[in-house]
């Protein structure tokens, strides 16, 4: 047999082989290496779940990813709402590059003046209420979490923390003793005492909050519930409530913010301010990094009694806050969040469906309800198969996961619901009730 392409001597062991003659050659390297690479990140990288997705990402760029196949991902939930000005942003990928050409990390937070921690720090007070001007950047939205809880300790001298059920505010310890489902806070008990959970969007469960409370801690708009908002009364009600008994309103905006909800912020739309703000995911751009965020005669109380009452080596990386930066800079110039509310109103005349029981949204965030978790798992693995990524909710497994980068088109909007919908009539013709 004549061979059709040039036979190369430093891949082939046996060069009269046309199995390893270069076009051959190229695709059996690449699926050894990527066997070799399952493999490996089966053998040596922890897992968390018995059946993890295991897709090997080669490349990302706005609205997608790639994978080691050279297939094409519509991604929707873009890195669970990390993503909100899409993957690798031109101008936070050059911000990248020019911090890293300066220094990375130099010293333990907060010691050293590193401009792109004080520029990031200024624009985000510049663009929030006056009581909030004070940032302590962390490397995730956990550890804002812990810091948030340390502060509100700190400043009360009280104990008790107060969360909601079905919240979710991390998965460290501190975060997890909130965390509203016992489900996932049974195997890791004894965790942080004097921790209690009220009923979300409950005006009976607001008579529990006292003077012994330090602080409430609340989602803004419940995440992992399946994006459950509760009404304006409630939440100003849970306001006025702290502030009569001297409490600290610690508001999660980890997903909530960076214009996911069609606000920069998701209080502004019920006309309140926390005392104390998280934030996390779009926060780094990217990168990683979270924040939490006070008056600065609040956050003050941790630098006495005892010093370095709050203390992180990596919080507030150059380059994470150099990417943030450029991140935050290009949503507001770009006006990303201004388009949510159009994209949000696509999206919800598109998916109309038999087998769609219900659709919550806020903003380009949103819960497609299936009834139930074997219907909705079946209908994102038709999903991944045909290109589109999403995923599920921790409390509301019934639910199909949209939170796409904000910078997602109506084409793209339009393609993402023909394949939800298509999943749906095939799980259908399948004879799955």
């Amino acid at each position: 047999m004549q061979q059709t392409g040039a036979c190369d001597p430093v891949c082939c062991k046996y060069q009269n082989s046309l199995w390893l003659c270069r076009p051959f050659a190229f695709f059996a390297v690449n699926i050894f290496v990527f066997m070799n690479q399952r493999a490996i990140f089966l053998q040596h990288i922890a897992q968390t779940s018995p059946a993890p997705l295991a897709l090997e990402i080669t490349g990302a760029a706005g609205c997608y990813l790639y994978d080691a196949a050279g297939k094409e991902y519509l991604d929707i939930i873009g890195g669970i709402s990390v993503c909100n000005i899409g993957h690798r942003h031109p101008a936070v990928i050059a911000a990248i590059k020019e911090q890293a050409d300066k220094y990375l990390h130099v010293l333990v937070y907060g010691e050293f003046i590193q401009s792109p921690q004080v520029q990031y720090a200024r624009l985000l007070a510049n663009h929030l209420p006056s009581s909030l001007n004070t940032v302590y950047f962390t490397n995730s939205g956990a550890e804002a979490t812990e810091g948030a809880m340390k502060l509100a300790k700190r400043v009360t001298g009280r104990t008790q923390i107060m969360a909601f059920t079905n919240a979710y505010h991390g998965s460290t310890q501190g975060a997890l003793s909130i965390m509203g489902d016992e489900y996932w806070r049974n195997a890791f008990r004894p965790l942080l005492p004097d921790t209690w959970h009220l009923a979300y969007n409950d005006m009976a469960s607001l008579a529990s909050i006292s003077h012994k409370t330090a602080c409430v801690i609340a989602e803004t708009i419940q995440a992992e519930s399946g994006v459950v908002a509760p009404s304006k009364e409630w939440l100003q009600a849970l306001r006025k409530k702290c502030t009569e008994h001297g409490v600290l309103l610690v508001l999660d905006e980890i997903q909530a913010g960076f214009g996911r909800t069609g606000h920069h912020w998701a209080f502004q739309q019920f006309d309140i301010v926390p005392d104390i703000l998280l934030l996390g995911k779009a926060l780094g751009a990217g990168m990683p990094l979270g924040a939490f965020i006070a008056d600065r005669q609040l956050m003050g109380t941790l630098t006495h009694d005892p010093v370095l009452g709050h203390i992180t080596t990596f919080g507030g990386h150059p380059v994470s806050c150099a990417a943030g930066l450029a991140g935050f800079k290009a949503l507001i110039e770009e006006r990303y969040t201004a388009q949510v509310k159009q994209k949000e109103a696509l999206f919800k005349k598109l998916l109309v469906h038999p087998r769609i029981q219900a659709v919550r949204s806020a903003g380009l965030w949103m819960a497609v309800d299936f009834g139930s978790f074997d219907t909705n798992k079946k209908i994102i693995d038709h999903c991944l198969a045909a290109g589109l990524l999403t995923d599920w909710f921790l409390f509301a497994p019934q639910c199909l996961r949209i939170a796409p980068p904000l910078t997602i088109s109506a084409e793209q909007i339009e393609k993402a619901c023909r394949i939800i919908l298509a999943a749906c009539d095939a799980i259908a013709d399948s004879g799955i009730a």
